[in-house]
């Protein structure tokens, strides 16, 4: 994880509205003119106590009166439309961050997101992302409001003395940037923390949930509910520590607004006292200093949450800026495919080498077995041909050409990849399989479901293809999703087919149909099965053995 200081972030985040700039200058412009209205209904009710006391004034009490009311009602209309536009903005910012994101995920997957906390991820794509309103709705614009509104205030004040300007000045300093900035710094890392923690917790529950048929047979319970309460308890402390935080922040703002409203009135009483200003020159000042912090207070209010905040922000960033493995290839004219081929292929996984100086070739039509013993780096060769990662020596071709020089979509097309685990999707049988080929036809699924030795047992379900598979397919046996991923990769009909363990969960009736299936379609199919059982090989015209990531 990047370790971005909190101005990085904002930047960042910042960057981000540029496609709503119209919408944030309105809001600002709003907001401006409703915090002058508020002020300005107190500093007329001064101007009135002066009318009503017969000191001279710039305006008459009818005047002052209408104008009170005018503001009031002014304020609470833009108010509301100030909020509105903020939350139209955070809202639809949020929308397109989370559309973002996706596509990172997209980009980087799956060389990237391999060995990825699921659930973190989920915290970053929910909860982080959601946090990111109050930046956008409550931080933002309010900061603009609050630089402008303090100018001007100042220049107001200041007219009766520089003194006094400079004074108000100093406290909407102290108050709206020098509080929040120690606020910030004694936080330090809390933010982080925080979100890290709840990171792990909803993997940690994720975890949890999916295993809870395990966690009962073995009689962990106890154990995992011991484990996440023991990371409540700490998530519970680091929120307590910055809700304490947060609270001390709040209390020395509201001293320090005192402390000022109390320096303005001891120096503009000093000032009346010396003939510099008039009686005026001591009320208003202090009225309008009195009624005036609001924009400074929510900036000072923000020094501790915005802590939580900036986190997840940089937890988004992290993902938006992570670079991909491979890049996709696009501009290459379109390929036909005639035969695959490895040569001299040397693969690691950081440090830990997987294949080392691995040829194999696979001629058009043909079907290539490869056997080895788990962690063998069988599966490996197959994500290499499919370019989920590109090699660091050697080469992988299709039809003679190195796969990253082959339009990825174009690959993708030539290629049908069955994985030792099917991912199902928390749908119906038929969309399920139909993501193979979103235009294939009722029949065409049949045919394929029935090469794939799985048409008869859908047939006996209640609802048939539009039986629901429930989350992860859970409400199916290991074979029945195995033999539906070949289902999938027979709709797809690719000329070169990848199966990974393709009859590991398969009785031998099972296998032997399916093995024949895949011998009918070899006309039109090359194929690479990799498996450690002997039986799937009778098919194969050519055996690879890989032991230790080299080919025999």
């Amino acid at each position: 994880m990047n370790r971005r200081s909190g101005w990085k972030v904002m930047t960042r985040l910042i960057g981000l509205v540029k496609p709503l700039t119209g919408f944030m200058l309105l809001a600002v412009l709003m907001g401006l003119i409703g915090h002058l209205c508020a002020a300005f209904i107190t500093i007329f009710g001064g101007y009135a106590v002066l009318e009503v006391l017969r000191f001279d004034t710039p305006f008459s009490l009818p005047v002052l009166l209408i104008s009170t009311v005018v503001f009031a009602v002014a304020r609470g209309l833009l108010r509301y439309a100030e909020q509105s536009c903020n939350h139209y903005i955070a809202f639809k910012l949020l929308a397109l961050i989370r559309d973002k994101v996706f596509q990172a995920l997209r980009r980087l997957c799956p060389a990237k997101l391999e060995g990825r906390d699921k659930g973190d991820l989920i915290s970053v794509i929910t909860s982080d992302i959601e946090l990111l309103e109050v930046f956008y709705a409550h931080t933002i614009s309010p900061a603009a409001i609050a630089f402008l509104f303090t100018i001007i205030l100042c220049l107001f004040i200041g007219s009766y003395h520089w003194t006094l300007g400079v004074i108000a000045l100093a406290a909407y300093l102290v108050v709206g940037l020098v509080i929040p900035l120690v606020t910030s710094k004694l936080s330090g890392d809390d933010g982080m923390r925080f979100r890290t923690k709840s990171g792990e917790l909803s993997g940690f529950v994720l975890d949890s949930l999916r295993g809870l048929s395990e966690t009962l047979q073995y009689a962990q319970g106890k154990k995992r509910l011991h484990e996440m309460n023991r990371r409540m308890d700490a998530l519970s402390k680091d929120e307590e520590k910055m809700k304490r935080i947060a609270g001390r922040n709040g209390a020395v703002t509201n001293t320090v607004v005192l402390a000022f409203d109390l320096i303005m009135l001891f120096v503009s009483t000093l000032l009346y006292q010396s003939g510099m200003v008039n009686f005026d020159g001591v009320l208003i000042p202090t009225i309008a200093l009195f009624s005036s912090f609001g924009p400074v207070i929510a900036l000072a209010n923000l020094g501790s949450t915005l802590q939580n905040t900036f986190a997840a922000g940089n937890r988004v960033l992290d993902i938006l800026e992570e670079t991909q493995v491979v890049e996709e290839t696009t501009g290459y004219p379109e390929r036909v495919f005639t035969g695959a081929e490895a040569e001299h292929v040397t693969f690691s996984y950081g440090k830990e080498t997987i294949l080392s100086d691995v040829s194999v070739e696979i001629p058009e039509h043909s079907v290539i077995g490869i056997v080895g013993r788990s962690g063998s780096g069988k599966s490996t060769l197959l994500k290499l041909f499919m370019r989920f990662w590109d090699v660091q020596r050697g080469s992988v071709s299709l039809s003679g050409t190195k796969v990253s020089e082959i339009n990825t979509e174009n690959l993708r097309n030539m290629e049908s990849f069955v994985t030792q685990e099917t991912h199902l999707f928390h749908d119906s049988i038929k969309n399920n399989l139909r993501i193979a080929r979103l235009t294939a036809t009722d029949e065409e699924i049949e045919i394929a479901c029935k090469k794939a030795s799985v048409h008869d047992f859908i047939l006996t379900l209640q609802k048939g293809y539009d039986t629901p598979v429930g989350e992860l397919g859970d409400t199916l046996s290991g074979g029945e999703r195995q033999r539906l991923g070949l289902a999938r990769a027979f709709l797809h009909d690719a000329p070169f087919l990848l199966l990974d363990e393709p009859t590991s969960n398969l009785d031998s009736l099972n296998e032997a149909v399916i093995l024949k299936s895949l011998h009918e379609e070899r006309e039109g199919k090359t194929v690479v099965l990799v498996s450690h059982r002997q039986s799937t090989m009778r098919i194969a015209d050519t055996v690879y053995s890989v032991e230790h990531g080299r080919m025999s």
